[in-house]
């Protein structure tokens, strides 16, 4: 078998077979196929697709590059939720401890930030000591002690993927729904659920900018986890603004606290509703979407949510006293407010201009070397649907290094305000499965 002979056949449009894409993925895993091959392939496949049988075999074929997490000794069924990353996106932190509290085993294994998207595990290292690198023979103790445990990946699960999508992060081949889903489900495959919930979201903030695209990737992933016999759903939601108010490290940790005290923002709390919901049903707690909801609102209302997030704390290490008093994270030199300079509803906000403001504050990393500042970031305090007057605040800028021009220009661009009254938009479009 020859790669030059696969490349083409690709290239023509052809199938490539099972045994021609497990080889295509061992070869590169070892070494022994060169990269500009790999990045040919990469290409003809960007132009000309795969089909969804091809697309389940690289898919299995990445997962088993490495190791594979076997969660069978975790008691009850495991789902795992994955959120194709947006601005403010703290969901994990919110929906693991209620999910939890009900029962559930989360087993979730997250990732870092890179760019605008802040990563779960930095926002968790906003707490001090904490240790998101368990053995895996900790990582499956903690979660049948307490139900619950967050923790960064294995460097040993799905090595083909990282090598393939450091290729294709610098040859313009990052945008194929075949190669995202195989990516995704990969990862989620190899750390051992039973069942996965995706939340794939679109716009502004969102990696698929438009909803087609959000629903045609959903769709891609569901049958590709169908096809490998786990139930798989995706929610569809709304990343034209940012989630939440917060904007930031140290900053989501305490807005998933205020939300799991029951005084979070309405957006955060009616997507982990929703998405709980069909992770509760997913694993057999309930046959009813309504009963699911209602077990979740009472994680907050009886405090067993908070609880759950307090334990997983101190088991990984953590100063679980930042979960009870979150006025001990670290502040900032200055919190700078920003004041609208017109009247009127805010028809739209450039989640993704405020993600890399946040960055630039140094609250996400342009490198993977960079160096994360936890306690900067921004907080919304008008968002699309909002009424505004001139000289109100838009928002406020949590800055260790103050507010330049540029940034504030950039700030004031991202608010689109407008003299006609504006709905505020759904947050979940659509539930698929």
């Amino acid at each position: 078998m020859r790669i030059v002979d696969l490349i083409e056949k690709k290239k023509n449009g052809e199938t490539l077979s099972q045994e021609e894409i497990h080889y295509i993925i061992e070869e590169y895993t070892k070494g022994t196929l060169a990269d500009y091959q790999m990045s040919a392939l990469l290409m003809a496949i960007c132009f000309v697709g795969l089909n969804d049988e091809e697309t389940a075999i690289l898919t299995d074929a990445m997962m088993h590059s490495g190791d594979v997490i076997d969660l069978s000794s975790i008691h009850g069924i495991k789902v795992d939720k994955h959120s194709t990353g947006g601005v403010g996106d703290k969901t994990s932190l919110v929906l693991g401890p209620m999910v939890a509290a009900c029962g559930v085993p989360v087993a979730k294994m997250s990732g870092r930030g890179l760019g605008h998207t802040g990563g779960t595990l930095d926002k968790l290292e906003s707490i001090p000591n904490i240790d998101v690198y368990l053995t895996e023979e900790a990582f499956i103790n903690q979660v049948n002690n307490i139900g619950l445990a967050i923790i960064g990946q294995s460097a040993q699960l799905v090595p083909a993927d990282k090598k393939m999508y450091a290729l294709r992060d610098v040859t313009a081949t990052v945008p194929s729904i075949p190669l995202i889903a195989s990516s995704i489900m990969s990862k989620k495959l190899a750390a051992g659920s039973d069942a996965i919930l995706l939340d794939v979201k679109y716009g502004d903030g969102a990696f698929m900018k438009t909803k087609a695209d959000a629903k045609k990737l959903a769709e891609t992933m569901i049958t590709i986890g169908k096809s490998l016999n786990r139930d798989t759903r995706a929610t569809l939601s709304n990343m034209n603004q940012p989630l939440g108010n917060a904007i930031g490290n140290s900053l989501e940790v305490k807005e998933a606290i205020e939300t799991l005290n029951g005084h979070g923002p309405q957006d955060l709390l009616e997507l982990c509703l929703e998405a709980g919901s069909h992770m509760l049903v997913q694993a057999k707690r309930t046959n009813s979407l309504d009963k699911a909801r209602k077990m979740l609102e009472q994680t907050i209302t009886d405090q067993t949510a908070i609880k759950k997030l307090e334990d997983m704390v101190n088991a990984q290490g953590g100063d679980s006293s930042y979960i009870t008093n979150p006025s001990k994270f670290h502040l900032p030199k200055q919190i700078v407010k920003v004041k609208s300079r017109k009247t009127g509803y805010i028809k739209d906000l450039h989640a993704h201009t405020l993600g890399i403001v946040s960055m630039k504050l140094g609250g996400g990393r342009e490198k993977t070397e960079d160096k994360i500042d936890y306690s900067v970031g921004i907080i919304l305090h008008k968002k699309i649907g909002d009424y505004v007057e001139e000289g109100e605040h838009l928002l406020e800028v949590h800055t260790n290094t103050g507010l330049n021009e540029e940034l504030l220009n950039e700030i004031l661009a991202s608010y689109e305000i407008v003299e006609e009254k504006v709905k505020k938009p759904l947050i979940i479009d659509e539930v698929i499965f």
